[in-house]
């Protein structure tokens, strides 16, 4: 647990509008993944609370003016009802759709903060529960206007194999927390376990992902493949894609579209394909970058 307030001083220069929406976006994602098992306990309003008070100094400033007094109400018999959580939730939602936040951010970037948000509230009590992984994935299904953004992908691919024989198993909850943890800054976090997340993290490996069932065009698409296939020779693959009116490159470049990974010997579903051109695919995808990282038989699939 960090009861430390240290890091409060370096809030104080996130006052501009763009930060602002951050951190109301984080918010409404932190309160949507504390609720996903209908069931807020006090480790998760502990949380809540935490995030009012990194954010208190600028109790004065809109919108924190009206967000703060609203949860603070809330919470004030250590209880978060059905009808407080909708209240704090259209007020947050009431905020990030007014045209002075719409030069700042679009929905892409706003429900990615949110998704953040999330993955931390999620962790809050430290546990992560089959309902919530069920929730979560629930979410992703209504969300998938998300594909192809980091780490939307990264994160559909593995609830998608942790909920592929319909049990969630501990070591997947520990593969799945170890992901998570690095979309939350437990230096400003009252409850996640730092020590727990980076034990996860030395034990979990995530390397490369690819994602679940995507969208492939060929025309005018960049195309590098790496590992080896099991249906044809890479100059085989790239004279298909050539044909197709996209283009093949030996390497990973800024504008490459599509990684494509081989699937002969390489079990890449859903995390374990690594190599040096993966690596520097997730590298860019943490970037920014659009490009995806494919497996060989999805691939296969948008060719036939």
């Amino acid at each position: 647990m960090n009861n430390s307030f240290k890091e409060i001083h370096e809030y104080r220069k996130y006052t501009s509008k763009a930060e602002i929406h951050k951190a109301i976006n984080s918010l409404i994602g932190m309160i949507e993944g504390i609720r996903l098992d209908q069931a807020i306990n006090l480790d998760e309003l502990e949380e809540i609370i935490h995030w009012c008070s990194m954010h208190r100094h600028l109790h004065k400033k809109s919108p924190f003016s009206e967000i703060i007094p609203v949860v603070d109400h809330a919470l004030e018999d250590n209880i978060l009802e059905p009808d407080e959580v909708e209240d704090i939730l259209w007020l947050c939602q009431k905020v990030i759709k007014e045209d002075d936040f719409k030069e700042y951010y679009n929905l892409i970037t706003s429900s990615i903060q949110q998704l953040e948000g999330i993955l931390h509230g999620l962790l809050a009590d430290n546990e992560l529960t089959e309902t919530e992984v069920n929730q979560l994935a629930a979410w992703m299904e209504d969300h998938d206007f998300l594909k192809g953004t980091y780490p939307f992908d990264e994160i559909d691919s593995l609830l998608t194999s942790a909920r592929e024989d319909g049990v969630i198993s501990e070591d997947e909850r520990h593969m799945l927390k170890a992901f998570f943890g690095n979309f939350v800054d437990t230096k400003i976090s009252y409850n996640v376990n730092e020590f727990e997340i980076k034990t996860l993290q030395g034990k979990y490996s995530v390397s490369g992902i690819c994602a679940v069932c995507p969208e492939i065009k060929f025309e005018a698409k960049s195309f590098c493949f790496t590992g080896t296939s099991s249906q044809a020779t890479r100059n085989e693959i790239a004279e298909l894609i050539t044909t197709k009116g996209g283009t093949f490159n030996k390497g990973v470049t800024k504008k490459t579209d599509y990684l494509i990974v081989g699937g002969d010997g390489n079990p890449c579903w859903a995390f374990s394909c690594y190599g040096r051109k993966v690596e520097k695919a997730v590298q860019m995808r943490r970037d920014g970058s659009g490009i995806l990282i494919v497996h060989e038989n999805d691939f296969w699939d948008e060719v036939y």
